[in-house]
């Protein structure tokens, strides 16, 4: 489902700051033929594949010390050497934000993040991130994946909340990497859907591209070369009468797909206002003075006032031993007083 009215060139952006040390890479036996910017947007998943691009086009990435075009098609034991994007200010500040911690060794930590906390800083937002968090609380992290991203390994959107793995040191942190390239990682969502899905379950299978129109929005597009594959199963697990309390289990990563392909199916998310799904959602949505005997105030009380998106579980192999771990988030406040209102006053009959 396209946007009308996109432009259909790519809009000139600047180009990225770039770190002075460069990292040396050898290509393994199972990336034999991958293209260069797949590979490197899969080993560094925080960075998109537009900004390797242009790190590519700048020549900040060679290949056996010559530069190449980002559809270098890649053998094994080519050797790539790559100055990732960084911000324009290289540190971090610690920060004492409390963090809930579902788990924790020598190797890994596994956050439970709350709401409205971005994972690391960018875009003017160098404050109250998760990545200040981290640098306060722990005295090592993996800076794999840059100096802003201090043991990240992967992203939760800054209002979603749930299930986040961190690594401890760069060895862990390419191993769990590795898990979410190869796939093997399995997440776990819980949502809170204006509308009614058709089925049960399935899957929601399309390409998506960032909108040209709004650089923050995502959106379903034919396929192309700015486009990339998004695969979504989805499981019903309650129905009221107008929502849907909604599994979801994405099998690729792309940025927003839960949300998008919720929007695309007619469903989208409860206070999702980047995809139409309102700023927040209040009583009054769900029921009336005259039906509930509710005051006006009551019904105009705030159920939830950020995307009903919630990462309950997240299942990985230990870096270290191998042994499959499970982590699970329980739902969060907000997201449980909606629940429980949608059952009150939206329940089938």
């Amino acid at each position: 489902m396209s946007e009308p009215s996109e432009d259909q060139q790519e809009p000139t952006e600047a180009p990225p700051e770039l770190s002075l040390e460069p990292i040396d890479l050898i290509v393994e036996a199972r990336a034999h033929g991958w293209r260069l910017d797949h590979y490197l947007t899969r080993l560094y998943p925080n960075y998109s594949r537009q900004l390797f691009n242009r790190a590519i086009r700048l020549g900040a990435v060679r290949v056996n010390g010559l530069e190449v075009k980002k559809s270098r098609r890649l053998r094994v034991n080519d050797r790539i050497t790559v100055r990732l994007p960084e911000e324009p200010d290289s540190s971090i500040q610690p920060e004492n934000i409390p963090l809930d911690v579902l788990f924790e060794d020598e190797h890994l930590v596994v956050i439970n993040k709350q709401a409205d906390m971005i994972v690391h800083p960018g875009k003017g937002n160098y404050r109250g991130t998760l990545a200040g968090a981290l640098q306060f609380h722990f005295d090592q992290l993996s800076d794999s994946a840059g100096q802003h991203r201090p043991g990240i390994v992967h992203r939760l959107d800054r209002d979603t909340t749930g299930v986040i793995v961190i690594a401890k040191n760069n060895q862990v942190h390419d191993k769990l990497s590795q898990q979410f390239a190869d796939r093997v990682v399995k997440k776990e969502y819980r949502a809170l859907t204006w509308n009614e899905l058709e089925f049960d379950s399935d899957y929601i299978e399309t390409h998506l591209r960032q909108s040209f129109r709004n650089r923050e929005r995502m959106i379903v597009s034919e396929e192309g070369e700015l486009t990339r594959f998004a695969k979504t199963f989805f499981e019903v697990l309650e129905r009221y009468n107008g929502f849907t309390y909604v599994k979801l289990l994405p099998e690729t990563g792309r940025t927003h797909q839960l949300r998008v392909h919720m929007q695309h199916k007619g469903c989208p998310l409860l206070a999702d206002a980047l995809y139409n799904g309102g700023s927040e959602f209040r009583l009054s949505d769900l029921t009336d003075e005259h039906a509930s005997g509710l005051s006006e105030s009551e019904l105009e009380r705030v159920l939830i006032a950020r995307q009903a998106l919630h990462a309950f579980r997240l299942e990985i192999s230990h870096p270290e031993s191998g042994k499959r771990m499970q982590f699970e988030a329980p739902l969060p406040e907000d997201f449980v007083n909606t629940l429980e209102a949608l059952r009150q006053y939206r329940a089938k009959s």
